[in-house]
């Protein structure tokens, strides 16, 4: 599971180091290869091969004709793109996927379990703020978290 928030700088040609600690584990389930795709919040997905292939295969079976369904295998199988570590655990992120989501030097890479949310630093900050501001109703939560402790 890969957890935690990680200031990263982006160099000239749009690399980053991934941070020490993710590194080995990467390289046992994936060989350090990744697959970087876009979200709908304008950040980016990092996915370890394997299981990016797992979800490509749910996404490319829903149904062809659902336009939400579409618009879905577009935007993340459509931009999906394979990269891998390099022997100082650099990742080269593609210019169009680094304009995607605004990236230029400073970004903070996100641990969610299984994969990683990649993002611009300072839209970062006002998401999270936003989101810790929020006073969503709990008629908001689905079932599942209805029920949840923390």
């Amino acid at each position: 599971m890969f957890r935690g928030a990680n200031k990263l700088t982006l160099d000239a040609k749009g690399r980053l180091v991934m941070p020490t600690r993710y590194r080995e584990r990467l390289q046992e389930i994936c060989g350090g290869r990744l697959v970087v795709t876009v979200d709908k919040d304008r950040c980016l997905l990092i996915y370890p091969l394997p299981d990016w292939e797992a979800i490509e295969r749910k996404l490319m079976q829903l149904p062809s004709l659902n336009p939400q369904a579409r618009r879905l295998q577009r935007l993340m199988v459509g931009h999906a793109t394979e990269v891998e570590l390099d022997a100082h655990g650099r990742l080269l992120l593609p210019p169009k996927l680094r304009e995607f989501a605004n990236l230029t030097r400073e970004a903070m890479l996100i641990g969610q379990g299984m994969r990683f949310e990649l993002w611009d630093e300072a839209h970062w900050e006002a998401r999270r703020d936003e989101w810790l501001a929020g006073d969503e109703p709990a008629a908001d939560l689905p079932a599942e978290l209805e029920t949840l402790t923390l």
